[in-house]
């Protein structure tokens, strides 16, 4: 199993095509590699498997040389065959099997939503978890746990915990004081006017708060 660096989930940027119609993902991807995200993920349920794996593939190679961590939401396959880092999968997408599919050393994401998914997620293989904090539109059907529960999350599970949901830079410092390894954001860089400034008013958020623990 992939071994992650200590701050390689600390700010955790996804992409997004139907917050951004004027930005493709690769642009998003770019500003938040520039501003300096730690992670990128590529969410695009819109392209088929042959149009995500030349996307991934056109952004593995600069991520790489910044040493920002690549992922890709649900299709194990797709990352496997891009020369992503890793994917990031559901509940409801067998995250036992997907770790099964993958290659090592990729990384393997899950979202949960409370400590024994957390748990479950640990023992068939995870790398890390996410949590929903907030309601937020771009996951409707995600139930939100609020500080309370995702810091109730990572007291009970031994993986990284990061912090999904309505975060921006207004609020990022409330999911790192609940102890999670970082923050995962969609709309506060993909709807934002500038996105690379949005990536680093968040990079300074992020790196502030470290600085004082």
């Amino acid at each position: 199993m992939a071994k992650l660096g200590p701050r390689a989930l600390d700010l955790y940027v996804l992409t997004s095509a139907h917050l951004s119609p004027r930005r493709g993902h690769e642009e998003i991807a770019a500003a938040a590699i520039e501003g300096g995200a730690s992670a990128v993920q590529l969410r695009a349920p819109e392209l088929d498997d042959d149009a995500l794996i030349g996307l991934a593939s056109s952004i593995a190679g600069r991520a790489r040389s910044k040493g920002v961590l690549l992922v890709v939401n649900d299709r194990a396959e797709v990352a496997a065959a891009s020369g992503a880092d890793g994917v990031h999968v559901g509940q409801g997408d067998d995250p036992e099997g997907v770790r099964r599919r993958l290659p090592e050393p990729m990384v393997l994401g899950v979202s949960v939503g409370d400590v024994e998914e957390a748990r479950a997620a640990e023992a068939v293989g995870a790398d890390y978890v996410a949590v929903t904090v907030w309601a937020t539109a771009t996951k409707p059907e995600a139930v939100p746990v609020g500080i309370d529960g995702l810091r109730e999350v990572v007291v009970g599970a031994a993986l990284p915990v990061v912090g999904i949901g309505g975060i921006d830079a207004g609020n990022a410092g409330d999911v790192l004081g609940a102890g999670a390894a970082g923050i995962a954001v969609i709309g506060a860089v993909a709807a934002a006017p500038d996105p690379i400034a949005a990536v680093k008013e968040l990079r300074a958020v992020v790196d502030a708060f470290r600085e004082e623990r």
